[in-house]
């Protein structure tokens, strides 16, 4: 099981690229040929790592943006 884990985890897409994948499926937009590209390329730490990084800046902007209309409602 580990030896499966350090193989995927010595996969050839950088961390950009991992990033620019995630913003695709995040947009919703993705074909199914660059779709099966990436995953047989991706690194799943990097993917992971990706995954939270934009969850926390979504979550964020939708906070800022939340403040930001009850503050000029008022």
């Amino acid at each position: 099981m580990s030896q499966d884990l350090k193989e995927l985890s010595q996969r050839k897409l950088n961390f950009f690229q991992t990033l620019k994948a995630i913003a695709w499926g995040m947009f919703g937009v993705r074909k199914g040929s660059g779709y099966q590209d990436d995953m047989s390329k991706l690194n799943p730490v990097h993917l992971i790592v990706a995954g939270l990084l934009c969850g926390v800046i979504f979550v964020a902007s939708l906070v800022l943006v939340v403040r930001w209309a009850v503050a000029s409602l008022s």
